[in-house]
This record gives C-alpha cells, sequence and structure tokens, in this order.
C-alpha cells in the first residue's frame, strides 16, 4: 500500500506521514532480526546475518530509501519461515513422543486383578497380561507357556514362544491366552526403557549442521559493511587540497549506503529456504517426508546405509514359500492342513490358512471334517482330520511322536510345518517373512549411486543370511539386540570418520530402531508401518514403506543441492556485477532493486523447478 501512495500520490503522503506508514509496516518483520542483531552484538558474534539485514534495512531508512528497507526484511522473513516451517511442523518432543510402554499393567493382588501404575510395581509383583496386550515391565514367565509378538523390541519376524521361567520384556506383545508373569526389573530399568534412554543419548549425540546463510555471512557481512564504509570516506583523502570542497560528505555517504543496501543478499536468503522448501515438496509428491532441508544436504553426502530387516527390507508378514508333500497331492496337503490349523490364531497358521485360499479356491478346507484339535505349546497341532489323524507344527513336534523326517529339514534358515499323517510324514511347508517387491531395486539403486549397503536385524543369523543374498547387501549381521546395533553402527561411523563429508543413514521401523536411528548422521524411518518411536526420531520418513524410496531421497536431495548452488552461483554474480556499479556511482538504489528482485524471482522459479522434475 506504501509503494501504491508513493506512486500516486503527491500531497500528502510526506514525512512524517510517510516514515510513520512504513515504519508501522517495518516493525513487524524488522524487530524480531533487528532485537536478535542486538543480542549478537552483546555476545561478541556481531557479524551476523542478522547484524547485515538490520544495517541494510536501517541504512535504508536514513536514505529515505523506506520500500527497499521493508521489503528487504520482509523477503528475509518470509525466508526464514520457509526454513523454520519444514521443521517445526515435524519435531515434536522426542521425550513425550517416544514413551510407548504402557502407562498401567494389571497385578494380582489377594487373588484379585487390579490396575497399577506400572511405574510403582515393585521386583516379585505378579502381573496378568491379556491377549492383544503390551508389556509393560521385565519378568519371567509363571505361566506354562505364551506367544509373543516380538518384532517391536528385537526385530524377530517370527513370535516367539516362551516357556514358564523363561524371560518376558517390555515392549512384547501377547498373542493368545492370559499369561501371568513375576516382576524382575523395576520400570525405569526395563528393557524398552533402556531402549528409550539410548534414543535420548543418541540424539544428544546427533551433529548440528550450521546453515549456509549464517556461515557465509561470517565473511560476507563484514566485508559488506567495510567497503560500505571506506567508499564513504576513503574519497576524502583523495582528492587534492584545493578540491576538496569538491568532497560532499552526504554525497558518498549516500553512495555508501546504496552500496549497503544493494549488498544486501535478499536473493540469496530467498533462494535458499526455498530451494529446499522446493525439495521438500518434491520429496513429499514421492511419499517422502524431510524433517528440514539439513537432511536434503546429508543426503548427498551419504556413502553408507545400514538397514533393519523386518517391515524394512521385508513386508514383516509371513507368507508360505514352498510347499513339499511326501505321497500325498499338494493340494490335499494344502486343505487337510488347513483345515487343522484353522483352530489356531498363530500367524504360521494364518500364512497357511491364505495359502490354501488362493492355491485352492474351488475345494475349499472350511467343509473337511475336524475332531479333537489340540494344540502343544511351542510344537503344534494335533487332530483328527478328514478320519486321519494329523500332526503339523515344527520338529519336536514329530519327534514327540516318533515320527522320523529328513534331519537336513532342521538346517532350513526359515520356519518349516511339518505335517503327518496317520503316524507317516507328509511333507512340509516353508514359511517365510516375504521380501519386499523393490527391497533389491533399492539395494541395486544406493549401489549404482556408490553406497555401501548393510543390513542389520535381530532375526536368526541364517534367515539374515538368506535375505541378503537375495536382495544383494553388501554386509550382514543377525542374531543382534538393539545395544548390538548400536555396537554396528558406531563402527560403520567411526570408518568413515576419516572424511568428515561422508555420513551413514539407518533405516528402521520398530522401537528397536529408535537408537540407530537418532545416532545415524540421517535416520529415516518406513512411516505406514513402523512404530511412533521410530518415527518421531527420524530425521526422513518413508510414507509408503518402499525401500527404493531410500535411493529416490537421494536423488532428491541432490537435485536439490544442485539447484540451491545455482541460485547461489546466479546470486553471487549478479550481486558482484550491480555491487561495483553501485560503489562507482553507475547505479541508482532503484537499479539494484530491480537488479536484485529480479535475480530473487529467478531463483525462485528455479527453486520450484525441483517439483517437477522426475526421479
Amino acid at each position: 500500500m506504501g509503494i501504491v501512495l508513493d506512486k500516486f500520490s503527491n500531497n500528502w503522503f510526506n514525512d512524517p506521514v510517510r516514515l510513520i506508514w512504513y515504519l508501522i509496516a517495518y516493525l513487524p518483520v524488522g524487530w524480531p532480526v533487528l532485537k536478535r542483531a542486538w543480542k549478537g552484538i552483546v555476545s561478541g558474534n556481531v557479524f551476523t546475518e542478522f547484524f547485515l539485514m538490520g544495517v541494510a534495512t536501517l541504512g535504508a531508512f536514513g536514505i529515505r530509501e523506506y520500500p527497499e528497507g521493508v521489503a528487504v526484511m520482509l523477503f528475509y522473513t518470509i525466508g526464514e519461515l520457509f526454513q523454520d516451517a519444514a521443521v517445526l511442523r515435524a519435531r515434536r518432543s522426542i521425550k513425550a513422543l517416544l514413551d510407548v510402554r504402557p502407562d498401567v499393567v494389571t497385578v494380582m493382588q489377594n487373588g484379585q486383578a487390579q490396575l497399577v501404575k506400572a511405574a510403582t510395581v515393585a521386583v516379585g509383583a505378579i502381573v496378568q497380561v491379556k491377549p492383544g496386550e503390551k508389556v509393560g515391565l521385565d519378568g519371567t514367565m509363571r505361566s506354562e507357556s505364551g506367544t509373543f509378538n516380538t518384532a517391536a523390541l528385537t526385530g524377530e519376524s517370527v513370535p516367539r514362544t516362551i516357556e514358564k521361567g523363561e524371560s518376558v520384556l517390555a515392549g512384547m506383545i501377547n498373542q493368545q491366552s492370559l499369561i501371568e508373569m513375576d516382576v524382575t526389573t523395576p520400570y525405569q530399568d526395563s528393557k524398552l526403557s533402556r531402549i528409550l534412554k539410548l534414543v535420548q543419548q543418541a540424539t544428544g549425540r546427533k551433529a548440528q549442521t550450521q546453515e549456509f546463510i549464517a556461515r557465509f555471512a561470517k565473511i560476507y557481512t563484514p566485508a559488506i559493511c567495510g567497503l560500505a564504509l571506506l567508499i564513504t570516506l576513503v574519497p576524502y583523502f583523495f582528492v587534492a587540497d584545493y578540491q576538496r570542497d569538491a568532497y560532499v560528505f552526504r554525497d558518498w555517504l549516500y553512495r555508501g549506503l546504496v552500496f549497503l543496501v544493494i549488498g544486501c543478499p535478499c536473493a540469496l536468503v530467498i533462494s535458499i529456504p526455498l530451494g529446499y522448501f522446493g525439495g521438500i515438496g518434491a520429496g513429499s509428491k514421492q511419499g517422502i517426508l524431510f524433517k528440514g532441508s539439513v537432511f536434503l544436504d546429508l543426503m548427498t553426502q551419504l556413502k553408507t546405509v545400514v538397514m533393519d530387516k523386518t517391515g524394512t527390507l521385508t513386508k514383516g508378514v509371513f507368507k508360505v514359500q514352498e510347499i513339499i508333500p511326501i505321497g500325498i497331492d499338494a493340494g490335499k496337503l494344502a486343505r487337510l492342513t488347513a483345515a487343522l490349523e484353522s483352530k489356531s490364531t498363530h500367524p504360521v497358521a494364518t500364512a497357511i490358512l491364505a495359502y490354501a485360499q488362493v492355491q485352492d479356491q474351488e475345494k475349499g478346507y472350511e467343509s473337511i471334517s475336524i475332531e479333537g484339535v489340540e494344540e502343544i505349546p511351542g510344537h503344534g497341532l494335533t487332530g483328527k482330520v478328514d478320519g486321519k489323524q494329523m500332526l503339523a507344527g515344527n520338529a519336536k513336534l514329530l519327534q514327540k511322536f516318533g515320527i522320523s523326517f529328513d534331519d537336513s529339514l532342521t538346517m532350513n534358515p526359515y520356519t518349516v510345518v511339518m505335517t503327518a499323517l496317520d503316524g507317516q510324514f507328509s511333507g512340509y511347508f516353508t514359511i517365510a517373512d516375504e521380501v519386499k517387491s523393490d527391497a533389491a531395486e533399492a539395494i541395486k539403486r544406493l549401489k549404482a549411486d556408490g553406497i555401501y549397503t548393510v543390513m542389520l536385524s535381530g532375526d536368526k543369523s541364517a534367515v539374515v543370511e538368506a535375505v541378503a543374498k537375495q536382495v544383494g547387501v553388501d554386509e550382514w549381521h543377525g542374531d543382534l539386540l538393539p545395544e548390538d546395533k548400536v555396537t554396528q553402527v558406531e563402527r560403520l561411523k567411526a570408518d568413515l570418520s576419516i572424511n568428515p563429508k561422508s555420513k551413514l543413514a539407518f533405516v528402521g521401523d520398530g522401537v528397536n530402531d529408535a537408537p540407530v536411528v537418532a545416532m545415524a548422521d540421517v535416520g529415516i524411518a518406513m512411516g505406514g508401518l513402523g512404530s511412533d518411536a521410530t518415527i518421531e526420531t527420524a530425521d526422513v520418513i518413508i510414507q509408503n514403506d518402499e525401500p527404493a524410496k531410500i535411493a529416490t531421497a537421494v536423488a532428491i536431495g541432490r537435485a536439490t543441492r544442485q539447484i540451491v548452488w545455482q541460485n547461489i552461483t546466479l546470486s553471487l554474480v549478479v550481486k558482484g556485477i550491480v555491487l561495483v556499479l553501485g560503489a562507482g556511482g553507475l547505479a541508482t538504489m532503484w537499479e539494484a532493486v530491480f537488479a536484485d528482485v529480479g535475480v530473487a524471482m529467478l531463483a525462485i522459479l528455479n527453486a520450484v523447478r525441483v517439483q517437477n522434475l522426475k526421479f
């Protein structure tokens, strides 16, 4: 509005009305910057970008170029808002959001079940855990046995059967029957509590990357201020004695202030945050969330990518890989086994049921007669199916009933469900966590970018090795606890420490991954199925759980950095030319403004371009 009045009103829009009008526009955007500049001066850090903004805009007001003073501060403030918004919206309190431990547990007191705060439960108390509930404290199994989902805690893809007297850890999920356990560890010292503590410690070790504009300003700001001062004062000493009356301080002060305003990095402070903002937008279109522009830069420096197995490279869902019948038709074996497994809620049973439905939709297992089904914990199922006595379970089940089978099956890295009919071995099913369709492509793309790939997992080493060979990672390790993953990542980071610009990323999805996600230079979480702890700790989130998006994130980071440096180069080159013209008195204030705004517009258009690129 002030610029419009400047243009069309020549009668009343003069000082002091004009000054007051522009001051009203200036203070909301300028005061916070001036305040931060003053704090920098008081603390001894004088030449900051805030100082440059303050001197440049106050100088513009000093020579009565109010529109430029307001515009420069407004553009700077908008740029800062763009830069901060992505981080502030995505980052929340880790402490508040990481704590996924149950607040209350069911404690048995005098034969009665009572809800008690988990933090107040004493060691030795008896805790009851219902099916589907998460265990809130570490303890030992009091009941005969129970089946637990431990994927979030250890990364194991196969649910674990825990017998009486064995350890139960906080964070496990009871999958089947009601169980009781004896508490052995205080709430604050449980396994899950230690994991959360590792996350907080790792977050504290994460290096804070200084923004480019702050580093640049340490050189650029004093240089521009010094040159402006020299332009104002030095000509006095080069004018001959008889010509010194020709030296008019106001004229050279005006030229110095023009130089100062020209030196204001308006195009830079717009192009840098908007370039990164465009990169963040491009990531969003691909289902990738970057929690701040710094992580776009770090993606370009990745030399090692470490990945979890379950939920990252695999789906975390059981699927029958093959069926090997012995003396029976494969379809019939599938139907008979599915009929028996229909009486179980175990995930392995669910996989066999799904397989039977897909393989033989016309002849369903539902019509097969089933009698006397018994589940033997940690072994499998027995029952009479279609008039035949049938067994379906692991090697221990068949050994229990004296049925012989090929011993090599016990060496299979995957889950093997063996079957027997009327005392005779009748074949087996191989069941495994299915590898994601784009996992191998993801590894191939990362390798093509010169990135070393590593897989770490709490699953059995044999399973990890089989998956590693299938997808093609360079290095793999299995049977790892959360602490072991931290040790491995620390080792890999130490190997990269020779080159400070070589960075490491960790990709995971479970609570057990949160510590290493936090301590990595770039923490990447699978956001679709990942735990809240890992997602909130991560710096980059793959929202659709596709591992190939890791390579896409690297490509977006590189394209964004290239565009940002194009903008920086354009801005500095044009700025340098106009500064020379301004120092020589060949460029007026409005010419400088035109050149600066023109460059800023080109930088904005270039920044937007990243969102239209194909990755």
